[in-house]
């Protein structure tokens, strides 16, 4: 399985924050062989504009690729953006 070795928190939107709205995304996300992450698509939606910062934040990830036979190899898997006023 991919892992990520980079994942920067995601911005909340305006809308979100004045609302004190909190969840989680849920992204369906094909990592490349490269560890980049291509394809990303909404699998369980939050609104409020928060599925638009989860995958903005998502395209700046970074992961290690997984592999077979020790080669990488581009998967899909599930990533969870979660969204949290502390």
């Amino acid at each position: 399985m991919p892992e990520a070795i980079y994942s920067p928190e995601p911005s909340f939107s305006d809308e979100a924050r004045k609302a004190k709205f909190q969840g989680i995304v849920l992204l369906m996300v094909v990592v490349g062989k490269d560890g980049r992450p291509y394809n990303i698509r909404v699998r369980q939606s939050l609104g409020m504009g928060l599925d638009e910062q989860a995958i903005e934040a998502v395209k700046n990830w970074r992961f290690r690729p997984a592999t077979f036979h020790g080669q990488p190899v581009a998967t899909q898997i599930v990533v969870q953006v979660d969204f949290h006023l502390y």
